[in-house]
């Protein structure tokens, strides 16, 4: 497994992160559809994560409306030290007018319902699911601050949060003297490269490391979709729940390439897409699901893949974004300094190896 600094945090989380998000669930109207498994499969799943050197689990207080978190605590008991749980706050837990968002109250019941569920007396990463523009951000943060200075939060972190809010909370944070944001989660992969236009480049120069949420694109990157319609069964997640959304044709030409560079390696077309998001300096861990122990297996394999730097470019030229400006502009003499580069190899960090 490689690992990765996750920031100034002084922690380094492996490059394969779990999500979490199908544990239980399973008469969940939403959830239940995205393959919920059970407490035995939850349970073994965890142990092989572990052996296998993966050391960052994520999770939401809104999966399967606390299911969960609960499943995940059962599993981790007797081993919790072996793991750095994330979780979220923020998506709706109820039916109340005060049951979402990030007002204090709210935060403040999360928090104790999210530890006793998880059966821990702190959580190392704990995530604003989502902006909230009706909450004030300053008080927000205070109320991390005061999660952290309880012992009861280890790092803070943003999710789902655009550049400019992003610079905002840092820009509290330091004016205030409260903790600072450690990292950010955000949804990335070859069918949606969009935080490379903004976050990415924040997150660079904040040094605030990205984990990614949806590395395959709602399965769509498991290579199982065929362009005639045909999907990978009845149990295949999109089949469900679109999401997230992506162009759909443009979709099945970059399958195409990571089929033909799979094929080559004797991989598949879901240990590509994995792989070729650890050339990213900014990721510092990508998160993936499993419904099963095939599937955890398979995915577990694009942690020793490795691709060349064809393989890299090939992936990059087909999933390029489109340029938000005419041409002329980035081919200007002054566009860019003699020599100057436009991909991210010597922008942040180095992975740190271990067998």
């Amino acid at each position: 497994m490689k690992y990765r600094p996750l920031g100034r945090t002084g922690l380094h989380v492996s490059c394969l992160g779990f999500g979490a998000q199908n544990f239980g669930g399973a008469d969940h109207p939403l959830y239940g559809k995205l393959g919920a498994i059970d407490a035995r499969t939850a349970d073994r799943i965890l142990g092989r994560l572990i052996d296998a050197g993966v050391n960052l689990i994520d999770t939401a207080d809104s999966y399967g409306d606390g299911a969960a978190e609960s499943m995940l605590g059962d599993a981790l008991r007797g081993r919790r030290h072996a793991m750095l749980l994330s979780t979220k706050v923020g998506n709706r837990t109820g039916l109340g007018a005060n049951d979402a968002g990030l007002s204090r109250p709210h935060i403040m019941r999360s928090v104790e319902a999210s530890l006793g569920r998880l059966g821990t007396d702190h959580i190392d990463i704990y995530f604003l699911h989502n902006f909230d523009p009706v909450a004030d951000l300053e008080g927000v943060l205070r109320s991390c601050d005061d999660l952290v200075r309880q012992g009861k939060v280890r790092h803070v972190g943003c999710s789902n949060f655009a550049a400019y809010q992003i610079e905002r909370a840092c820009g509290i944070a330091a004016l205030r003297q409260i903790e600072p944001l450690a990292c950010i989660q955000a949804y990335y992969s070859l069918l949606g490269r969009d935080i490379e236009r903004e976050v990415a480049p924040l997150a660079v120069d904040r040094s605030l490391p990205v984990i990614a949420w949806g590395a395959l694109a709602g399965g769509f990157l498991s290579g199982k979709f065929s362009p005639t319609g045909a999907s990978a069964g009845d149990d295949a997640r999109r089949r469900h729940f679109d999401f997230p959304p992506i162009d759909v044709e443009r979709g099945h030409a970059i399958v195409a390439i990571a089929a033909q560079i799979a094929r080559r390696l004797e991989a598949t077309v879901a240990q590509v897409a994995l792989a070729w998001q650890f050339s990213r300096p900014f990721i510092a861990s990508s998160l993936f699901g499993a419904r099963d122990e095939a599937q955890l297996e398979d995915n577990l394999k694009a942690a020793t893949l490795e691709l060349t730097a064809p393989d890299i470019c090939a992936l990059d030229e087909a999933s390029e974004l489109t340029p938000e400006y005419p041409q002329w502009i980035f081919d200007r003499p002054m566009a860019r300094m003699p020599g100057e580069s436009r991909n991210w190899a010597s922008a942040m960090g180095t992975d740190k190896d271990e067998a």
